[in-house]
């Protein structure tokens, strides 16, 4: 079964928020319809407090999963609110989005994911939507020797929260005591991908630690043992198999409709009123 590693790099994004990029623009060919995945954390208010201040989006999904800390959101459409440990924000940006996140000050670790998630050229201007899901949301399933939570797809027939999904994607957080084995298949036509926030484990006979990705693009079983306690992600989406068009938090699927989108933003009819 084909697979690939991504070691994640250490980089800033934002105003100024220290984070590490696992994948990004030059990843796409391997991880459709994934585009990107950030893991931030840290104890230093001075690495995130600066925050990711106003700011557009167009054709794609983005999934913040708060582990730890406090944000504050607004956006274009009318949502506003905080989202804290464990709550998720599945925001489908569409045909415009303009919003914020602002992390604020706590004691302790400010420490979540953000993944970004593609749209099919048919609904890259579709209106755009927004699901705030809260901790007490998520459903639980408890498995020998660990349990799985459940954001979107589903587990052992229990659903995750969020649904009418544009894209058929799998969200699942997994922890597993040292010891203990979970299998997930990778279907035909989907990519799939495990990575450890914490612990190390082998992912079919791969040895990976926290910090690394492992990216399955081929049907198959994924078999994943515990080498110590972990807690992972796994993630598994059906492929676009649509050409990118890549501009900053703008995806589209030609220059034409980047340029468009830019030039839109200048003139200020970005935002399209329903």
């Amino acid at each position: 079964m084909k697979k690939l590693i991504f070691q994640g790099q250490p980089t800033y994004d934002g105003a100024g928020v220290k984070l590490k990029r696992i994948f990004a623009n030059n990843d796409t060919e391997f991880t459709d319809p994934f585009l990107l995945l950030d893991h931030f954390g840290s104890d230093n208010p001075d690495d995130y407090i600066k925050g990711f201040p106003w700011h557009p989006h167009r054709g794609i999904e983005t999934v913040t999963y708060m582990l730890d800390g406090t944000v504050e959101h607004g956006d274009s459409i009318g949502n506003s609110g905080t989202i804290g440990r464990g709550d998720i924000q599945w925001m489908t940006a569409g045909g415009g989005v303009i919003h914020q996140e602002m992390p604020k000050p706590s004691k302790g670790m400010m420490h979540g994911l953000q993944l970004w998630v593609n749209l099919p050229a048919k609904s890259k201007m579709m209106e755009p939507r927004y699901r705030g899901i809260v901790e007490g949301e998520v459903p639980v399933v408890k498995i020998p020797g660990g349990e799985v939570r459940i954001i979107a797809g589903a587990f052992e027939n229990v659903k995750g929260p969020v649904r009418e999904l544009v894209m058929d994607v799998e969200y699942l957080d997994i922890r597993l005591k040292k010891g203990s084995a979970l299998s997930r298949q990778s279907k035909k036509g989907y990519t799939s991908f495990c990575y450890p926030i914490k612990g190390t484990g082998e992912f079919d006979d791969t040895k990976l630690e926290e910090g690394n990705l492992i990216l399955f693009t081929e049907p198959g079983s994924i078999s994943i043992k515990a080498t110590s306690d972990i807690h992972y992600i796994f993630a598994t989406g059906k492929q676009l198999n649509e050409p990118v068009a890549w501009g900053g938090p703008i995806v589209m699927n030609t220059e034409e409709e980047l340029e468009l989108a830019f030039r839109e933003l200048d003139e200020g009819t970005f935002i399209k009123k329903k």
